[in-house]
């Protein structure tokens, strides 16, 4: 792609300098003019701005980061296409000055512990963030960590991320083409399926990195490093780098688990398991984070007391559990300071009060208990599994399952599971279901015969069982009439994904061309002329005493400025005269007598040998074309 610096996009965004350039886009540091302030514009490449799965995936980027606000996140502001310039399809992202983590760890190599957290814990706090709302980042790697100049750690280049909300999904070409193959989890590699322990998984690989200056896995191509992320398991960093605390090798093991089920289910629990280890290690100094901490959000609502109390779910309970104190306390002063020995009884209020506490506790102990998943079981990563595969992993846990529905997919084969409920590392009572949506394949649709229909019928029919109408083209047509469907293009028959496009080719009747006389012409032109015109030519041969034989006697019709291309077109062609003179051929030989007898249209016989000596009928005598002439040799 050409040099855009300089350019001005959308007339808003003024292209300074180019700062990177990848397989898919330039990055462009340049000038929101509107607002005045800095900005990164990132344009797709000329060549594949017309393809429209780029297209989409690109704009995907924009829409799947503006869903997510945090500070360790390159933020979104705008997205289109450029007008009234050069082509171009842009986002516009907030310019983070700096370096990126890949720049780092070739200049330092492996990296000190205290500073692997610092880096690694506003990357996981992102991922959280993500996460919580449903949005996988797919290409965890040091070159998507920038680190700015003010020491800012932020995540950027959410192209491949996947909204689970709307279950897109992405197969194992496109994630080995667009994925970094080094950071790609075993099930993206054999199955084009991921989730968020796939980010974890990628997030292991990066720590492994940081720790030891090296990638796990080196190859000459993708294929031999995705085969051994697949086939091989990640080493143990100790056995790299001695110096390494064990509770972070071991935490780095489990995160590059071939098995997702056995690695922190999100980034929001690979965090925490971070944060303990840093507890663990230094208990008292909370450690540095270049991360936001955020104070938690204060519900300002006035007590009897005028005074300001943080909203909390459990503060009705505690107001009646002090007002029973208080209650009890009253009761038992007043039983303690009357005569005699006997106990006054509660009243009803303490009573109710009482009975109100109790019902409370008891519902708060329950639905900690159910909240808190004690009794449950974990559900297994079922994704891509064939229905008997989840059946025999469900019951060696004793967990039974229902088919929840059956829907298409492109992605998973037929018969294969695309998602449970609860998914994977989700939590389930021994006496509920697993429910599992299972693939029903690629959904194709069968393009209709829709000939002889007017185009608004046939546009109405492909709309119906899922097609998209593309370009309506009109044709010449010999057989159709003028204004309906001559055919389609894919054609009918052909099997075709949903919203597929479809053009339809419409008759523009009979097209009208001129026809020139070929008369006194020579028979075999005028044949192959008119053929090839596209008319229908019929040939007869006649006598004639007047046309030289193979030429053109007559024509029907003779010529015309405008004929319907097809007509049918009569030619008479001449077979010369029907009589001949039997012709003087007296003392040649015989061959020199045969060619000049057929010449004529004549047949020789002959008898004896040598030359001519006689010849019957006599010479001069008038003869049709296919007598027979004997000759006699001597």
């Amino acid at each position: 792609m050409s040099d855009l610096t300089g350019e001005l996009i959308d007339s808003r965004y003024l292209l300074q300098r180019m700062i990177a350039s990848g397989g898919m886009a330039t990055i462009y540091a340049g000038v929101d003019t509107r607002l005045d302030r800095p900005v990164a514009v990132k344009i797709m490449h000329s060549h594949l701005a017309n393809d429209e799965a780029f297209v989409s995936r690109f704009i995907k980027e924009a829409k799947a980061t503006a869903a997510l606000s945090h500070p360790n996140i390159v933020s979104i502001q705008d997205q289109g296409w450029n007008e009234g310039g050069p082509p171009a399809v842009f986002l516009v992202m907030e310019l983070v000055e700096g370096s990126t983590l890949r720049d780092y760890l070739n200049e330092q190599g492996a990296l000190p512990i205290e500073q692997v957290f610092q880096l690694i814990t506003p990357v996981l706090s992102a991922l959280a963030a993500a996460h919580k709302i449903g949005i996988i980042h797919r290409d965890i790697k040091p070159e998507n960590i920038l680190i700015s100049k003010d020491g800012r750690v932020k995540v950027a280049d959410f192209g491949l991320a996947r909204n689970d909300a709307v279950g897109q999904t992405m197969t194992v070409e496109s994630s080995v083409v667009l994925g970094s193959v080094s950071y790609l989890s075993p099930e993206q590699v054999q199955r084009g399926i991921s989730d968020a322990r796939s980010d974890i998984y990628a997030v292991g690989i990066v720590l492994f990195e940081m720790l030891t200056g090296t990638k796990p896995y080196d190859g000459e191509t993708p294929i031999q490093i995705a085969y051994r992320h697949v086939n091989d398991r990640i080493p143990n960093v100790q056995s790299i780098r001695g110096d390494t605390p064990a509770s972070i090798a071991e935490l780095i093991y489990l995160a590059t688990s071939p098995n997702p089920d056995q690695r922190p289910k999100n980034g929001e629990d690979l965090l925490n398991k971070v944060r303990e280890i840093q507890m663990q290690m230094d208990p008292k100094r909370r450690q540095m984070s270049l991360e936001l901490d955020l104070p938690p959000a204060i519900s300002k609502k006035p007590n009897k007391r005028n005074k300001i109390s943080i909203g909390s779910p459990f503060a009705g309970l505690k107001e009646k559990t002090s007002q029973l104190n208080s209650n009890k306390s009253d009761l038992t002063n007043k039983t303690e300071n009357s005569s005699g020995t006997k106990r006054r009884k509660a009243s009803r209020r303490v009573k109710r009060n009482r009975i109100i506490a109790l019902l409370m506790l008891l519902t708060l102990i329950f639905g900690g208990y159910r909240l808190s998943g004690i009794g449950k079981i974990t559900v297994p990563s079922l994704v891509g599994m064939t229905q008997s595969e989840a059946k025999f992993a469900l019951k060696s846990l004793k967990i039974s399952y229902e088919i929840a529905g059956e829907i298409f997919s492109e992605d998973i084969p037929k018969g294969k599971i695309i998602s449970s409920k609860p998914g994977g590392g989700g939590k389930i009572s021994p006496t509920g279901k697993v429910g599992l949506i299972i693939s029903k394949g690629q959904e194709r649709i069968e393009i209709p015969l829709l000939t002889g229909l007017t185009p608004d019928v046939a546009s109405q029919k492909l709309a119906e069982i899922g097609l998209t109408v593309g370009e309506i083209d009109e044709r010449f047509d010999m057989k159709i009439v003028t204004g309906f469907v001559i055919a389609t293009e894919p054609k009918n028959g052909v099997l075709v994904k949903r919203k597929n496009i479809v053009n339809i080719f419409v008759s523009k009747g009979i097209e009208q061309i001129k026809l020139t006389s070929y008369i006194g012409k020579g028979g075999e032109q005028a044949l192959s002329e008119l053929t090839d015109a596209g008319f229908d030519v019929n040939v007869t041969y006649q006598f004639s005493e007047s046309i030289f034989k193979g030429q053109v006697i007559s024509q029907s019709p003779e010529n015309s400025d405008l004929i319907g291309k097809g007509s049918k077109i009569e030619l008479a062609v001449s077979k010369g005269p029907e009589f001949v003179f039997v012709p003087n051929i007296l003392g040649k030989t015989k061959n020199d007598a045969t060619l000049d007898l057929e010449n004529l249209g004549l047949r020789a016989k002959t008898t004896g040998s040598g030359k001519v000596n006689n010849i019957s009928p006599a010479i001069g005598t008038k003869v049709k074309q296919g007598a027979i002439i004997t000759l006699t040799l001597r």
